[in-house]
């Protein structure tokens, strides 16, 4: 198991009252418990915001790639 740190956070009172009512709720044992939910959450997201986008720059490297434009006619396609 990883070594645990302590650390002392001060949270706003709307954020405060969000865990007290997450554990008062039942879904949380502790509050530190709510705290790595969210911690976790966090990291999910910026790893999907990482992956998003490299896939981003991998596209636009793939269009760069794929030689110059070209002008199309909107009423050819149209037909």
């Amino acid at each position: 198991m990883a070594e645990i740190e302590r650390i002392t956070i001060t949270l706003p009172a709307d954020m405060a009252a969000i865990v007290r009512a997450a554990v008062d709720g039942g879904d949380y044992a502790s509050s530190s418990e709510v705290v790595r939910e969210a911690l976790r959450l966090m990291d999910e997201q910026d790893r999907l915001r990482e992956a998003k986008l490299e896939q981003l720059r991998s596209d636009v490297r793939q269009g760069l790639a794929s030689g110059p434009s070209e002008t199309w006619d909107a009423e050819a396609v149209k037909r």
